[in-house]
């Protein structure tokens, strides 16, 4: 009778849990709060063709995206208010 062969198993694709120890900071967790001025992500995703237009919109006017997104953002907080 033939002995059944066992797969080692399969890698966490997720890798391995932060240690304690590690310096990076989460949003998500509230009690290791990142220091102000620290840049953390903002995900949405737009059409390709917003993306192509606000991109050179922002290049035609010496900007980064992200400068041109924080100005519109205040503007908007502005204008509309909160």
């Amino acid at each position: 009778m033939a002995t059944p062969q066992v797969k080692p198993p399969k890698e966490d694709p997720k890798g391995q849990p932060p240690s304690e120890n590690d310096p990076t900071p989460t949003v998500s967790d509230p009690l290791n709060k990142p220091e102000a001025g620290v840049v953390v992500p903002l995900n949405f995703r737009v059409t390709p063709e917003f993306h192509r237009e606000y991109k050179a919109f922002a290049a035609m006017n010496g900007m980064k995206m992200i400068d041109l997104f924080r100005e519109t953002f205040q503007f908007y907080k502005e204008h509309k208010g909160s």
